[in-house]
């Protein structure tokens, strides 16, 4: 092969915008070899041929295959193999983009939250309201409660247990109570712990749906050792309007200890379900 047949390394590196640095790992992973080495100064040459692998490669780094994989498809294999690294490649690629939803879903639910916390900030004047809950299936795990709250939302059996189902999680830290009237006493001793699964249930997870009620809800904002209040108030209100309330009740997080260390940012809101009191199943007859 005749040198004037060849292009110079740098003349590759124009033509193709590449640098002469990728140039030289390339032919250290075998993906692009120089045709000559000269022995005098150890300068590379590359035939037309080879110069026109390089867009190639640009093209396989698009679709996400890493510079050690490119190694066999560059070599002029046949349909057989091109197919199965191909295959390979787009179970890959399905894996990343659902984890990179999963990831872009958890941020945008997060962000939704501190919207959220803001909003109720900015109207301190909390009303109650009655609402019907969208259901939700979720993780859930039921745990001893004993009022350490920081320890209940940023939850290291939760972590542990989610991590052992194989499932993440979106939204906020939601416990539920089994009664409303403990809860706002201070003599609940158990709670479940539950959020938006976005990973398919294996066999064996602990699930509920959260929601497909209509509930009573107000926001507290600040400390968790006043939110007892928002139940009184929630009763009260539910009795003068013809409403039962409970028995279970829940406590969705907003903002918390995941997002603030300051007790006075905390949002909550707490959510009692409610029917009307005509409407309440009668006990049996004795």
């Amino acid at each position: 092969m005749q040198k004037d047949e060849l292009y110079s390394i740098g003349e590759v590196s124009r033509i193709c915008n590449i640098s002469k640095k990728a140039l030289r790992f390339y032919d250290q992973l075998g993906v692009v070899r120089p045709d000559m080495v000269c022995r005098e100064n150890g300068y590379r040459y590359y035939s037309r041929e080879t110069l026109l692998t390089v867009p190639v490669l640009k093209y396989y780094k698009q679709m996400g295959f890493k510079l050690e994989e490119m190694q066999g498809l560059v070599g002029g294999n046949g349909y057989y193999f091109l197919k199965q690294n191909f295959l390979d490649k787009i179970d890959e690629l399905k894996e990343l983009e659902q984890s990179i939803h999963n990831s872009f879903v958890s941020v945008k639910e997060w962000y939704e939250l501190i919207r959220e916390a803001q909003m109720v900030v900015q109207n301190p004047e909390q009303e109650i309201s009655v609402k019907y809950i969208q259901p939700v299936e979720c993780c859930y795990l039921e745990q001893d409660f004993s009022y350490r709250y920081m320890d209940s939302i940023i939850n290291i059996e939760w972590v542990n247990y989610l991590e052992s189902v194989e499932n993440e999680i979106s939204g906020p830290v939601i416990l539920k109570f089994p009664s409303y009237e403990d809860k706002m006493k201070g003599t609940c001793t158990r709670a479940g712990i539950l959020q938006k699964a976005v990973r398919p249930f294996k066999p064996g997870t602990g699930r509920t749906v959260y929601g497909g009620i209509m509930a009573a809800s107000v926001y507290h904002v600040g400390s968790f050792e006043t939110i007892g209040e928002e139940y009184g108030r929630i009763r009260d209100w539910a009795a003068a309007r013809g409403y039962v309330c409970g028995p279970e009740c829940y406590e969705r997080y907003v903002v918390d200890y995941w997002t603030t260390r300051e007790p006075v940012e905390f949002v909550t809101e707490v959510v009692v379900p409610i029917v009307r009191e005509e409407t309440r199943p009668l006990k049996a007859s004795p």
